[in-house]
């Protein structure tokens, strides 16, 4: 049967990119991210329904194949018993993409999701044509009071070895996020923090003895601003670094971004790549894996599924990405100036609409594969251009001149 052939080329394929898993290990995450794919779920019930039909095989005996991935060792059956230990499995993650990536530039987006009152996930993920790829997370339960430093700073630096060092990376964070030692570590490991900090602290340009409060470099909508100084005045607090700002209509509050590139090696534009992890947040929820459906309570179980949600997103993405990539831009919406703006998701750049999401385009060219008895599609990750704003409008007595 197609999906049987199909089980055995991703199989191969993810020994190829994967190889901490044994070959064990890779049938069995290859039944979970094809089954997914195939299912539209990442519901046990779904994914073992479907390979029971598909094989013949009692579905007791598949489901309890599939639930043992995520159990701990000494929970799973037989005496050949391994452990799946999730976190080796991040640098291949990120080397997986980087082995299909073109460009020079990559952008990394750090953000917490929650699944109601059961879990909190830390995660780290590649973005992506208005999408994103979890490269590596942490899922702990939800509401536990623990600092979350300890957990950042271990999930970069597995990371840290894969990344080309002549590769320009960048590091997104929202609010929330942002800290003193998650700039300085980012920094650490070779990055470029993209940070974006609240109204609330200060900035003192280079050359200037007084620390002005940030919202006053971008007091009104329409204005930007970009310089290097010192951030914060706290003894404990002050952080040398570039503040880009950019306080655009129609927005609650300006953008202010502490990085450690110069001010005119970026662009404030950039931060907008942010908003596609939430967008894998949604991908991975009820707009495609279906995740908050699962039964799951245990932190280490519901971390080791998302290496399967991780490796199905991943595949999707890359294979709907290279299609989106290779459409002319007359096949594409133009935007409408007086319309809303569109979701980053779907804008491809400044006059085109992606009418197709990436996730998307990618499951429906898998699935055509798979009935036509073709061989798999495998992806290629062509980035957009990253956005840039417009030059600033000269006065009207320049302009006329």
């Amino acid at each position: 049967m197609p999906d049987q052939e199909g089980l055995y080329q991703w199989t191969a394929e993810l020994e190829k990119h994967l190889p901490e898993l044994s070959h064990a290990q890779a049938r069995v995450l290859s039944a979970w991210s094809l089954g997914m794919v195939l299912s539209r779920s990442c519901a046990l019930t779904a994914v073992s329904l479907w390979w029971a039909l598909s094989s013949g095989q009692p579905s007791g005996t598949v489901r309890q194949r599939l639930r043992e991935w995520c159990y701990p060792v000494e929970r799973k059956r037989g005496a050949k018993r391994q452990a799946l230990e999730v976190e080796r499995c991040f640098a291949p993650l990120l080397g997986w993409v980087l082995s299909w990536w073109t460009g020079q530039q990559l952008a990394l987006a750090l953000d917490a999701t929650t699944l109601g009152q059961r879990f909190t996930v830390l995660a780290i993920s590649v973005v992506y044509r208005g999408c994103a790829i979890p490269v590596a997370w942490a899922i702990v339960t939800a509401g536990e009071k623990r600092a979350w430093r300890p957990e950042w700073e271990r999930l970069l630096g597995l990371l840290q070895a894969v990344v080309p060092a002549d590769m320009t990376v960048i590091v997104l964070a929202d609010r929330g996020l942002y800290a003193r030692w998650l700039f300085e570590g980012i920094v650490g490991l070779g990055g470029h923090p993209f940070l974006r900090v609240n109204l609330g602290g200060t900035f003192c340009p280079t050359g200037q003895a007084v620390f002005r409060p940030f919202g006053t470099f971008v007091p009104t909508t329409d204005q930007r601003w970009a310089g290097t100084g010192t951030a914060f005045k706290g003894t404990g607090s002050r952080l040398a670094c570039t503040l880009v700002a950019w306080y655009g209509a129609g927005y609650k509050d300006p953008w202010l971004i502490l990085t450690d590139l110069p001010p005119t090696a970026c662009d404030v534009a950039w931060y907008g790549l942010r908003t596609w992890i939430e967008q894998s947040f949604k991908l991975i929820k009820r707009a495609g894996w279906q995740w908050q459906r699962t039964r799951m309570t245990e932190p280490d179980r519901a971390a080791r599924l998302w290496l399967a949600v991780a490796v199905a997103t991943l595949w999707l993405v890359s294979v709907g990405g290279a299609a989106d990539a290779a459409l002319p831009d007359a096949t594409c919406g133009h935007l409408d100036p007086d319309a809303l703006a569109p979701t980053p998701r779907r804008q491809r750049h400044a006059s085109r609409l992606r009418l197709h999401g990436v996730f998307r385009r990618g499951w429906m060219l898998i699935l055509l594969a798979l009935l036509r008895h073709d061989p798999l599609p495998l992806g290629r990750f062509i980035p957009e251009p990253w956005p840039a704003l417009p030059p600033p409008a000269l006065p009207a007595s320049r302009a006329a001149a």
